[in-house]
């Protein structure tokens, strides 16, 4: 795993991102903002390059979902 895709916490994206915990929610239900990924039963949090590729270009950033539907 190189640096790019360590696993980051809601609290970490939230500072990078600046949006609120209900705005990066929001956004992940209309496929604006990356999903989160389960990393333990009651643990989730973000693969850093996800969130890297949101911050650089937030307003084009789609999810791409599996067979390539948006």
């Amino acid at each position: 795993m190189t640096n790019s895709d360590r696993i980051i916490r809601l609290k970490t994206v939230l500072a990078r991102t600046g949006l609120s915990r209900s705005t990066v929610y929001r956004k992940i239900a209309d496929g604006t903002f990356p999903a989160q990924i389960r990393i333990s039963v009651h643990g989730a949090g973000w693969r850093e390059s996800s969130i890297n590729r949101w911050i650089a270009d937030p307003v084009g950033y789609r999810e791409v979902l599996l067979g390539g539907q948006p």
